[in-house]
């Protein structure tokens, strides 16, 4: 899942929704990491729903859609795309307006700057200043967001006009998508409420992967 989905998924808390956004740039065990607990326990929540979704049939069935010519970059390409349906279908997952949560999501994250890790401070300033969650229900966005990645990656890569896949198979990718899309909500739910009933939650970090 990407940025848009780890903020739905997760608990509203600052810390915890910083968590959220850290899982992809923070390595090793969360019982490790220097940072407060409500943003570790974010991080886990993160990897917990990953995990989840890496395996899912729904999401493996998304991936099989994508041509074998960009089936490398399957994951990158379909965790995007769930977050630009995710927008387009946003009010039937969420009670707040997207406008109204994404505007609260950013502020959460430029007050917390100072516990970024130096790399994930700078994506992740950059998407709050520049609304990358809510551009991403427009398909022009969402080309140009998977060109710049492109343009990181090694010259001659693929994924250059990969968003043309999910044009190609709108329907399909958006029936995986809305199928899935209630699964995981009620996975993420669990989870979150595991951590809060939890006497401690790091006895939870036996049963989770890369803890």
């Amino acid at each position: 899942m990407n940025f848009l989905a780890h903020l739905r998924l997760g608990p509203a808390d600052p810390q915890q929704a910083l968590g959220g956004l850290l899982g992809d740039f923070v390595r090793g065990p969360v019982v490790s990491i220097a940072l407060p607990d409500p943003v570790r326990q974010g991080i886990w929540l993160h990897r917990r729903i990953d995990a989840f979704t890496d395996r899912h049939p729904l999401v493996l069935r998304s991936k099989t859609r994508i041509s074998g010519e960009r089936r490398r970059y399957a994951g990158i390409m379909v965790d995007m795309f769930y977050d630009h349906l995710l927008a387009r279908n946003w009010t039937q997952f969420a009670d707040q307006p997207l406008a109204m949560f994404t505007a609260q999501m950013y502020q959460a994250v430029l007050s917390q700057q100072a516990l970024m890790p130096e790399r994930a401070r700078a994506v992740l300033v950059r998407m709050a200043e520049q609304d990358w969650l809510g551009s991403y229900a427009e398909l022009q966005n969402l080309h140009q967001a998977l060109d710049n990645m492109a343009r990181r990656l090694r010259p001659g890569n693929p994924l250059p006009g990969a968003v043309d896949e999910l044009e190609r198979d709108y329907q399909g990718f958006e029936n995986d998508f809305l199928a899935f899309m209630p699964e995981v909500i009620e996975f993420a739910e669990s989870q979150a409420a595991a951590l809060r009933e939890a006497a401690d939650w790091r006895s939870l970090l036996s049963s989770s992967p890369n803890a």
